[in-house]
């Protein structure tokens, strides 16, 4: 009797444990998650041990050609680019043509920072690393969303301006200006624009056919996604980003056939087989794959987490005894991960284009779980849960705002217009207007023409903007400063919903009534 006991408790054991999830199974994930989380189309491959294990594309490109996603169908990777960026740099470093600790001013004597002190200390290391001392996203609006005129030497200019949150080099927060400032580096130093360097050092030589540095680069587009969000509660085929200013921060278009080549080269420390070809030494893997700056973990889970960092373009931690590497990726409309064990070889890639993270989240962990002998889960289930919940928060703040707008608007003699209309201008934003449209109150801004919406009364000095293009999801507060006179003198804004990308960096803007507009 013992014996039988201890033999139901064993298979007890074993079946709470996930398997490794055969190509059926992993068929069954992706569609149920593609189909929980309505994203058109998903691909997915999984490396181990310097094969394929699995790779296939599921779903649609677009909902507007109906083609099916395959394993060479391309998707912009978006932040995994940042890797493309790190190792770029990290080959430069094996040529002895610079140091990770390099003084940025060394190569970019322009380069310039809120603080004289961070501008002469900030070094190549520094902006990898997420620890400038700038707020999330800081920045951001200057290519984000696409539309703007911004350009190389407008970033550099403008990163005088964007104000420190927390103490350099004392806190993670995540950042794209600064990869685009590495990007330059990596032109300064080699003689190539950052484009033409990881395409003919990296991309050409890994075999990564159909992938460019950008999507204006490609030289076919038949196999391609569309972007896709949700759009007052319909998934649309949405604009394609094109901005050209931020390529090594989020640039690359590949596939799941490309980048898993990609992938086993990291896999396997830069060795390219089977021809023994090294691309990027031991010693620079090892520096990007070390923790540079440490990001604020919990107790342990069940997966046993003890730190959490980041290195040089990569997240890592540890995950039930394993060190994770791993990095996600959103544009408009997609979103990706890379995900890798290096002690299992194990690599795993999903790529999709709606711009719904908990599709990918739910197939890499899923997955992940069976390699890692980890707890059995219904990630689909989980984050369809949370998303419940996130979905339902974001609701509840829209409907509250929406209610307070339709109380203004009962009263509309207390509203007066001509105090707020003018021409405003942040130093790094440039330019807005606040103007009457055939009745209608409209918030333009003369440099990213997607920041353009209707303004509505919301309390006192603040109002709401929604946005014209509504894929964009980040309608805004924009709260107007009086002088003694009464009149509008300047302006914050602030994202009302807490699912607003960060990107969407208003928080950071600070806007100024342009003198001549003053009455």
């Amino acid at each position: 009797m013992r014996k039988y006991v201890i033999v139901v408790i064993l298979l007890t054991c074993l079946q709470a444990k996930t398997q490794i999830l055969g190509t059926s199974a992993i068929d069954s994930l992706v569609e149920n998650a593609r189909k929980k989380f309505s994203v058109p189309g998903i691909a997915v491959a999984i490396v181990r041990n310097g094969k394929i294990v699995h790779i296939k594309g599921y779903g649609l490109r677009s909902l507007n050609n109906r083609l099916p996603v395959d394993a060479n169908t391309l998707f912009g990777i978006a932040s995994n680019t940042k890797a493309f960026t790190a190792f770029a740099l990290g080959i430069l470093v094996d040529e002895g043509k610079i140091s990770w600790d390099d003084k940025v001013r060394k190569w970019i004597p322009e380069f310039k920072m809120y603080s004289p002190y961070v501008t002469e200390e900030f070094t190549i290391r520094d902006l990898l690393t997420h620890r400038s001392g700038l707020g999330l996203g800081a920045g951001d609006l200057m290519f984000f969303p696409d539309s703007s005129d911004f350009e190389l030497k407008d970033i550099l200019y403008n990163l005088q301006f964007l104000k420190p949150v927390s103490g350099f080099r004392t806190k993670f927060d995540y950042d794209n200006n600064l990869y685009i400032v590495a990007g330059e580096v990596v032109k300064r130093a080699s003689g190539m624009s950052w484009e033409d360097f990881v395409e003919t050092r990296i991309i050409k030589p890994v075999g990564m056919q159909k992938t460019a540095a950008s999507f204006d680069r490609l030289k076919d587009t038949t196999d391609i996604i569309d972007g896709h969000a949700e759009v007052e509660g319909v998934v649309r085929v949405i604009p394609r980003s094109r901005s050209k200013v931020d390529h090594p921060a989020g640039g690359i278009y590949s596939s799941v056939n490309d980048l898993s080549k990609w992938v086993m080269l990291l896999l396997n420390q830069g060795w390219l087989l089977p021809d023994s070809t090294r691309i990027f030494s031991l010693s620079v893997q090892k520096e990007i794959w070390s923790p540079q700056t440490i990001i604020q973990n919990g107790d342990p889970d069940e997966y046993r987490t003890h730190f959490n960092a980041y290195g040089l373009g990569f997240f890592m931690k540890d995950l039930n005894g394993y060190k994770e590497i791993s990095h996600t990726g959103g544009l408009e409309g997609m979103v990706t991960q890379i995900v890798m064990y290096p002690e299992l070889k194990l690599g795993i890639i999903v790529l999709t284009n709606q711009q719904e993270p908990a599709a990918f989240i739910a197939i890499s962990n899923q997955i992940r779980d069976g390699y890692l002998d980890l707890p059995k889960k219904d990630w689909v289930a989980e984050m369809s849960a949370a998303n419940i919940v996130y979905q339902a928060e974001g609701k509840k703040v829209a409907d509250s705002i929406n209610l307070e707008i339709k109380k203004a608007q009962g009263h509309p003699a207390n509203i007066k217009f001509g105090i707020y209309a003018g021409r405003y201008r942040d130093p790094w934003l440039g330019e807005i207007t606040i103007s009457d449209k055939s009745g209608k109150f409209y918030f333009t801004s003369r440099r990213s023409p997607k920041l353009s919406g209707e303004l509505f009364p919301y309390k006192e000095n603040s109002f709401v903007v929604k946005w014209e293009d509504r894929s964009m999801d980040a309608d805004a507060f924009v709260i107007f400063r009086l002088n003694e006179n009464g009149t509008a003198e300047g302006m914050r804004m602030k994202a009302i919903s807490p699912l607003t990308d960060f990107s969407y960096d208003f928080q950071d803007l600070d806007f100024k009534k342009l003198p001549e507009a003053i009455k």
